[in-house]
């Protein structure tokens, strides 16, 4: 029996649906670029007013491998591809800026970023003849693959200088792509913004992000240490201004699997917490079991039954695409072997100025439909605008519980009444003695066919997992 309910007035609120278910050394030479884009990238909260300068032309001094020039490292690809490498110490880029200005700050995006770490100085010029030290003898975190910011001396000039002294497990300097910006009491820093000090614990969990930097033909897993370790990509994931760890997941890029329609970045929860002597999937310690199975089961379970407790703003959805899936994304999902006893959803269409929260409930039991329930608004693709919605940018939280087999699920919001929804799962066999469960936090894009510079984006400022028998439970 399904029961939704605010509060004391109890309503139903159910619908039944099917489920939607080496080469040779060119001449040497700047490499002159009529107009470079101007990236796309999340700016990182440093202080700095940051504007960009446009950067006209890059050369270095000819040494450069042939398939990966200069140029590259300004045409707006940031795939692992689209670099500058040079062998040896002392290798130079020079980036042009075409006027004098005040400079202060680099975002580098460094090959294998989040692998090895980068060794480096930086100088600047007003004339590339006389050249002035602005940060010396540095190296990059060696945890990011995304954008990283360097802070250098502030300094009025045209050229910016990366003298590259190889990496951490060669002598090769390799970038994919370079920024410079302005950055006032710039003082030479590397700007180092890690989502592991923001009180939300990562160990537990690995990400998803789309991109394939090792050529796996699926997307990139970044692992519970590296996670703990202050693993960030300021493309998909990062740091917030509000102290929050902002998850960006485009449209289109590359999935966890091929079985997958849509994109994501999102957490899975690892109850192993780096242990790579546990298999990642199956009743083991790294996952956990509902308190109806057996004995056996939660005997090898690493946790039994679970507690979600989650706060995000929702930043931005799609407003293009096929009418069922726009403004559309999961938040929140417990899965198991290969079915998913909830998928919570946000969904807020152009049109409205408020999203809606209703989740969804697959059954085990062979020919059984997947089960809707409506929290705030409607999953309509027509739906009106909810009155009590949640706008972007709005702060609320939910919670997911299991309970042996009862769900329930909370919405919360300051000043306001929860909103809770109890399902009972005992028929849908989860319970079973082969079953495991893990949580999903995150951006589950649900659009892939919405325009290709749209994206949705949210900001988690808390996320904490619990299970009875787990290690980390308080």
């Amino acid at each position: 029996m399904f029961n939704l309910y605010k509060k004391m007035n109890v309503f139903l609120a159910l619908a039944v649906l099917s489920a939607c278910g080496g080469g040779s050394d060119p001449e040497p030479g700047p490499v002159v670029i009529a107009d470079p884009p101007i990236i796309d990238v999340p700016d990182t909260p440093v202080g700095c007013n940051n504007v960009q300068y446009q950067i006209v032309a890059v050369t270095d001094d000819g040494l450069f491998n042939a398939d990966y020039s200069p140029a590259n490292t300004i045409d707006g690809n940031t795939a692992p591809d689209s670099r500058w490498s040079s062998e040896g110490v002392a290798q130079e880029i020079i980036f042009d800026l075409g006027t004098i200005n005040p400079i202060g700050s680099l975002k580098v995006k460094w090959h294998n970023g989040a692998e090895r770490q980068a060794n480096f100085s930086i100088e600047a010029s007003s004339d590339n003849s006389v050249w002035q030290s602005v940060l010396a003898e540095s190296t990059s975190s060696g945890r990011h693959s995304g954008f990283e910011q360097v802070n250098v001396t502030s300094s009025e000039a045209r050229y910016v200088k990366i003298i590259g002294m190889g990496n951490s497990q060669n002598e090769w300097n390799s970038i994919v792509e370079v920024e410079v910006h302005s950055c006032e009491g710039a003082d030479g820093q590397l700007i180092d913004l890690y989502p592991n000090e923001l009180g939300i614990e990562l160990v537990d969990w690995y990400l998803s992000v789309p991109t394939d930097e090792d050529n796996s033909g699926t997307s990139d897993s970044i692992d519970e240490d590296d996670l703990a370790a202050g693993y960030t990509n300021s493309e998909y994931f990062y740091a917030s201004a509000d102290n929050g760890i902002v998850m960006r997941s485009p449209s289109y890029g590359f999935k966890t699997s091929t079985n997958t329609s849509y994109v994501r970045v999102e957490l899975r929860e690892m109850l192993r917490r780096g242990d790579r002597s546990i298999r990642t999937q199956g009743v083991n310690k790294n996952n956990w079991v509902f308190g109806a199975a057996s004995n056996q089961g939660q005997a090898a379970a690493g946790g039994v039954d679970g507690e979600l407790n989650v706060t995000l703003a929702v930043n931005n959805v799609t407003i293009s695409g096929e009418n069922y899936q726009i403004g559309r994304l999961v938040i929140g999902q417990i899965h198991a072997n290969n079915d998913e006893p909830i998928r919570l959803y946000y969904r807020k269409l152009p049109g409205n100025d408020k999203g809606s929260v209703y989740f969804a409930h697959e059954s085990r039991v062979e020919g059984s439909d997947e089960v809707y329930a409506e929290m705030i608004g409607s999953r309509s693709n027509s739906a009106s605008n909810p009155s009590d919605g949640i706008a972007l940018d709005e702060k609320f939280s939910y919670r997911i519980n299991v309970t042996a087999n009862l769900l329930t699920v909370t919405i919360i919001r300051e000043g306001k009444d929860n909103i809770v929804a109890d399902l009972d799962m005992s028929n849908s066999l989860f319970d079973e003695d082969d079953q495991y469960h893990y949580f999903k936090v995150g951006v589950y894009h649900l659009n892939n066919s919405s325009d290709p510079d749209e994206y949705a984006q949210a900001t988690f400022y808390e996320i904490r997992n619990a299970h009875t028998g787990y290690a980390k439970s308080e």
